[in-house]
């Protein structure tokens, strides 16, 4: 067996960074401290992604915009486009298929390829690796890891030795002793911190110490998942990679740091359907209808609340998904002032194998052509180039490919 694992080098900002050359933008932000987190001008937005000179200030991935800032204060902080980097991943998708079938998309940014049968045709996996990774380089403008193995499971832990633009190989059991057992038991796919903490305790600290230790030792410590990850450092991994066109996702959302403190239900609700607008689309661009609706309410006080509701049915119409997000949003909102919001959606079925509601026959045409007709006329010229008229006199401006694109968006006609 030969499996590549191909996983794009620091996705979203090498994506964007990709993008903005293409653009003409006069310097690649790969090479200076950049990061991509939540609007610039919100004030604790996420940082979702960082490049290489960023992690000189310590910045993480998870922390808020405002601590990173206070390290880096030239930071260069870009929003997160999401259709972009969907764009991104079927580029890459489309080269590996050109090598193998056997496909299956793990993530957004990164793919397990069977490789198997096609060294025949493509030669050793190492090579072909080199060229696949040469190719996307050349011809998409950004890098990624390959990791080849015999098991998915060695393929990918290959592909993290290190980093950028690299191939890297744990074929066989020299490989596996030489590479991979010196590193630290954290380094170990499946091991996280509380198995580190429990495993440090009885002086397994390198994934070498695991692979030798007492498997009876490990059930008695960890239980079932002592065993999993004793074959992990052994690299025993039956899993086979399952082919599939899309990226496996189970759910989307969209989250929103506000300006300002927001008091009014009238005026969260104008964010929320920004975002709702805005999930509702990523949602039917990908075939789908979605059956539970969920909102996020994190207050001035940094308290947080969820609620979420089933529907009867599958929809993937912007305005009965927002008749629900408002309900669940008066439902859990205690009246304090809001900081942050976030719709979501998950449970769903293709678009063309759901179940109407007996109350949504009349309608549902009437709100899918309005919904198509948007999304053709957005596909074409932005996001931003058509919304809904009541935040025609607000002050509130969207961000075209950013998780707030939408903000102008609001019940009522829309408007060009």
């Amino acid at each position: 067996m030969r499996i590549l694992h191909v996983d794009s080098n620091s996705a979203y900002l090498s994506w964007t960074a990709a993008d903005l050359l293409e653009k003409g933008y006069p310097l690649d932000i790969r090479t200076v401290p950049s990061a991509i987190a939540e609007d610039p001008d919100n004030r604790h937005g996420i940082i979702l992604a960082k490049s290489i000179p960023a992690k000189a200030y310590k910045i993480g991935t998870g922390e808020s915009l405002f601590e990173a800032r206070q390290r880096c204060p030239g930071l260069l902080v870009f929003p997160p486009d999401y259709d972009l980097y969907l764009a991104c991943s079927d580029a890459m998708y489309d080269i590996l298929y050109q090598y193998s079938p056997l496909i299956q998309r793990y993530s957004v940014d990164e793919c397990f390829v069977d490789f198997s049968a096609c060294e025949e045709r493509f030669g050793p996996a190492e090579e072909a690796a080199v060229e696949i990774k040469n190719r996307i380089r050349d011809e998409l403008g950004f890098t990624v890891n390959i990791g080849v193995g015999p098991n998915k499971l060695l393929a990918k832990m290959a592909g993290e030795l290190s980093k950028p633009d690299k191939v890297h190989t744990l074929l066989d059991r020299r490989e596996l002793e030489e590479k991979l057992w010196p590193l630290p038991v954290g380094e170990l796919f499946m091991v996280g911190r509380a198995s580190v903490r429990k495993l440090e305790k009885i002086n397994i600290r390198t994934i070498g110490d695991l692979a030798r230790a007492d498997r009876a030792l490990l059930r008695s410590l960890l239980k079932s998942h002592g065993q999993l990850i004793w074959e992990y450092a052994n690299g025993i991994d039956c899993d086979r990679v399952i082919p599939n066109g899309e990226i496996l996702q189970k759910g989307l959302s969209n989250s929103m740091t506000l300006p300002a403190d927001v008091l009014s239900r009238l005026e969260a609700e104008q964010y929320l359907l920004s975002l709702t607008d805005r999930v509702a689309g990523r949602l039917r661009r990908q075939g789908c209808k979605a059956s539970l609706v969920g909102v996020s309410v994190k207050a001035a006080s940094f308290l947080r609340y969820t609620h979420q509701i089933r529907l009867p049915f599958f929809t993937d119409d912007t305005t009965t998904i927002y008749r629900y997000v408002c309900r669940l949003f008066e439902e859990c909102w205690k009246g304090e002032p809001v900081r942050q919001l976030g719709v979501r959606l998950s449970e769903f079925v293709r678009a063309d194998e759901f179940q109407l509601s007996v109350f949504d026959f009349e309608k549902l045409p009437e709100d899918e052509a309005l919904n198509r007709v948007v999304d053709q006329i957005r596909a074409r010229f932005g996001q931003t180039a058509i919304y809904r008229g009541t935040f025609a006199n607000t002050d509130l401006k969207p961000l075209e490919g950013g998780v707030n694109d939408g903000n102008y968006m609001m019940m009522g006609g829309y408007k060009l």
